[in-house]
């Protein structure tokens, strides 16, 4: 009996355990572009473009391996537009009654499959280095959910930069040499930009359009779409970007988007790379003495360490876990993250480069685009929603732990043991964004003062109650006391007549 197997866009790789429980000869391949998963949330250009010619490079390589591959294109005529109609479709037309899939990085694509009048065998997603079964009997019993301790066993069960059973270099972290501030210059080039070929082209005409009104640019699409292609910008950054990518993986320079950052994820997420492999790799120079051990072990645990476990607490958290609003925020997103004029730079800089490139930094989504929304109490659901649709690396598995956790504390704490909040004296400190914006980063009040200044205090003095009793903030709430009562006066009125300029739509 012939069998349906479901290849999703972020699912582009061979060794897929669908393909992998599949018969060539009988089975037939399903891959789709569909409406319902482009525009369920407004989806960067570039990331869709990305992943749609991923899939057709994907669906010919297979279809050159002797599969036989039905495949969707967005604009065929027959297209339902939506993943579960699309199986239908094929279903009726090939009298299958079966359906293979991997485990999909969304709940709300694993419940819509489970609703298929169809037999839907879910296997798991081998991809990844840590199981489902593995991430919860480690979380079983404990008091707190540390990244720290996870990432250990991760590299024990790797062997990656291990001396035996003890980390090379007789420390698990290194990441006190990684914190260098935004340096002079960039001596690195960047990542490698790939020529748009006959399929890319194809792609970024037909999502020009039919989404011809989203957030982004589909200007210098520069991205791999295959992994051939990935592959070698994964050399290109080891040997250019990896052994400086320590020292200033937290830096940020208004004039240099990438610095030396691997930009990879985007590549891993979608399946054109492994995650072992990258890290092997990096492993590897390190070895060969070209890159340093604070470069090597800070990127490996991102990718083992912290990849790993945010997809662990997400499917451990279940699916209404992206609702969670723990501080009760409810502004809504302001209109500058779509790319409406601000005068603070470090904000126009960060959107700018998202609207672009489809992708920022770490530090930029947590400490800068991340760090207002909290400060000014955004709803978490929409600087979430926000996040997955504009970065081509975002999946929600990855993203909302991220958002909702690390960046904006809705889930109280599983993640992050205090909110990631900072004036705006961490922003000058990190990167060359404030000597050139209109705001004032020395200035505590005023209408030239900086609003992470004003909005900081802010924060802390309306969840008190919330935070008074967390050792890692009582420095914070000491600093705040010690000021006269008519500096906190100041101060807290300064906070509230910007909040009340950001409501009103006016340019802040």
């Amino acid at each position: 009996m012939v069998k349906l197997v479901l290849v999703l866009g972020d699912q582009v790789s061979m060794g897929l355990s669908a393909l992998r429980a599949a018969h060539r000869e009988t089975d037939i391949v399903v891959m789709a572009e569909v409406m319902g998963e482009a525009e369920y949330v407004p989806h960067h250009p570039k990331k869709i473009a990305f992943l749609f010619a991923s899939m057709r490079k994907f669906a010919a390589t297979l279809e050159g391996e002797g599969w036989t591959v039905a495949y969707s294109r967005l604009d065929d005529p027959d297209n339902s537009q939506t993943i579960s109609g699309e199986l239908l479709r094929r279903a009726d037309e090939h009298g299958a009654s079966e359906v293979l899939t991997t485990q999909a990085g969304e709940w709300r694509v694993i419940k819509d499959l489970e609703d298929l009048p169809l037999n839907v065998q879910t296997l798991p997603d081998d991809r990844f280095i840590a199981t489902h079964a593995e991430f919860q009997a480690w979380a079983e019993g404990r008091k707190a959910l540390r990244m720290e301790y996870f990432y250990r066993d991760m590299r024990r069960k790797t062997n990656l930069m291990m001396e035996g059973d003890k980390p090379a270099g007789g420390k698990w972290n290194f990441d006190h040499d990684n914190r260098k501030p935004a340096p002079g210059s960039v001596t690195y080039s960047g990542p490698m930009r790939f020529q748009t070929d006959d399929v890319t082209r194809d792609v970024i005409d037909l999502v020009r359009a039919k989404l011809p009104n989203n957030f982004g640019t589909l200007d210098n699409f520069w991205f791999a779409t295959d992994q051939a292609q990935a592959r070698q910008h994964l050399a290109h950054w080891i040997k250019g970007g990896l052994p400086n990518f320590g020292d200033f993986q937290d830096a940020m320079m208004g004039d240099e988007r990438f610095l030396y950052h691997a930009i990879v994820g985007l590549y891993i997420n979608a399946g054109l790379l492994d995650p072992l492999e990258v890290c092997q790799a990096v492993e590897e120079a390190w070895k060969n003495g070209d890159a340093p051990i604070n470069a090597a072990e800070g990127f490996i645990r991102q990718i083992i360490g912290w990849r790993e476990y945010v997809r662990g607490i997400y499917f451990l958290e279940g699916p209404e876990y992206t609702s969670r609003n723990h501080l009760k925020h409810n502004r809504k997103l302001p209109a500058l993250y779509w790319g409406e004029k601000t005068w603070m730079r470090c904000l126009d800089k960060a959107v700018e480069q998202t609207r672009e490139e489809a992708y920022a930094h770490h530090i930029q989504r947590l400490m800068v685009t991340g760090n207002f929304a909290l400060l000014i109490g955004t709803a978490p659901q929409e600087i979430h929603e926000w996040y997955l649709a504009v970065y081509a690396d975002a999946f929600e598995w990855v993203e909302a732990p991220n958002t909702i956790g690390m960046s904006q504390f809705a889930d109280g704490g599983i993640i992050a043991s205090k909110p990631y909040i900072s004036s705006g004296n961490y922003i000058d400190k990190m990167s060359d964004y404030c000597k050139d914006c209109s705001y004032k980063v020395k200035e505590k009040t005023g209408p030239d003062a900086c609003p992470f200044n004003l909005l900081y205090w802010h924060f802390l003095d309306r969840h008190r109650e919330a935070f008074k009793s967390n050792h890692r903030m009582g420095n914070m709430y000491r600093v705040w006391d010690k000021m006269t009562d008519e500096k906190r006066e100041t101060v807290l009125a300064d906070a509230e007549a910007f909040l009340a300029k950001l409501d009103a739509g006016e340019t802040v």
